[in-house]
């Protein structure tokens, strides 16, 4: 009976491997997606890494105007925020797709 415990704890053990290599292969994944959100009717749009990381923002040049900066900060802060929702969104449900809902801690 010993035996078989200690079978039972290598094959656990094995399966805590597989997930680990697992999650480190969705995270090199995640690195290399770009997941890309706008605001303000298309006039801000941010393009973070499936982590979210800010990689790329961009501002329609035709509604730059000095009186509106203001508006224009909003519009940027609430498209990088959209932005990096998406990818925390993306990475749950990887995380739970990898793990059968078991998301390990400090994954998401």
């Amino acid at each position: 009976m010993a035996s078989g415990g200690f079978q039972d704890m290598g094959s656990l053990l094995r399966q805590a491997q597989e997930m680990q290599r697992g999650l480190q292969r969705m995270q090199e994944e995640l690195g290399q997606k770009r997941i890309e959100a706008s605001a303000g009717g298309g006039v801000v749009t941010a393009v973070v890494s499936g982590q979210g990381e800010l990689l790329r923002l961009s501002i329609r040049r035709d509604i730059v105007d000095p009186r509106e900066v203001g508006a224009l900060e909003d519009a940027v802060v609430a498209a990088v925020s959209a932005a990096q929702r998406e990818a925390a969104r993306v990475k749950q449900e990887q995380v739970e797709r990898l793990t059968g809902g078991m998301v390990p801690p400090g994954y998401c």
